[in-house]
């Protein structure tokens, strides 16, 4: 089915702003699946903030063209049926979510990406991308280092007073 101009120029739009507002990008093929599992994937990308769209790559490019930042990526990638995971918060997410989903679903294999500042990202950046982190696990090892000598004075000093104490019950008897 043929879609509308007006139609294709709300999608352009829509996707100018959001890949001009995204930290990253990360596309994949998903022939195969099933609407079930797509619904499964974008309720796992709704909870973790990122978005999948499945568009026709040409308006993907025709976004891209609108963007200064990618007006130079090369796009030669962009083939075939993909969706399209985008970010506005996390460089990681989009990475993670569809490799962690392409684990259970080998009919979704990941292709490629972009990142914020326009460069390409081909399957093995994005697959080290995925096996990071994510930005609140990366805060909570933070605070997990900067707390451990606090929790280590913590507890030598309740130790040192357990012994105290039981030293003056013992002499007290």
């Amino acid at each position: 089915m043929a879609i509308s101009k007006d139609k294709k120029n709300t999608l352009v739009a829509d996707l100018t702003e959001l890949l001009s507002n995204a930290k990253s990008t990360v596309y994949a093929q998903y022939q195969g699946l099933t609407v079930a599992e797509l619904q499964e994937l974008r309720k796992s990308a709704r909870e973790a903030g990122v978005r999948i769209k499945v568009v026709k790559n040409r308006l993907v490019r025709v976004a891209m063209g609108q963007i200064a930042v990618y007006k130079d990526t090369d796009t030669t990638g962009l083939t075939g049926q993909l969706l399209y995971a985008i970010s506005d918060s996390d460089e990681v997410a989009p990475a993670k979510i569809l490799a962690e989903f392409a684990k259970k679903h080998n009919a979704l294999s990941l292709v490629g990406g972009f990142s914020d500042l326009g460069a390409n990202l081909d399957k093995e950046q994005i697959n080290t991308l995925a096996a990071m982190p994510t930005k609140n696990e990366l805060i909570a090892q933070v605070v997990a280092q900067l707390l451990s000598p606090v929790t280590d004075s913590v507890s030598g000093l309740s130790g040192g007073l357990s012994g105290i104490v039981s030293g003056l019950e013992a002499h007290a008897n």
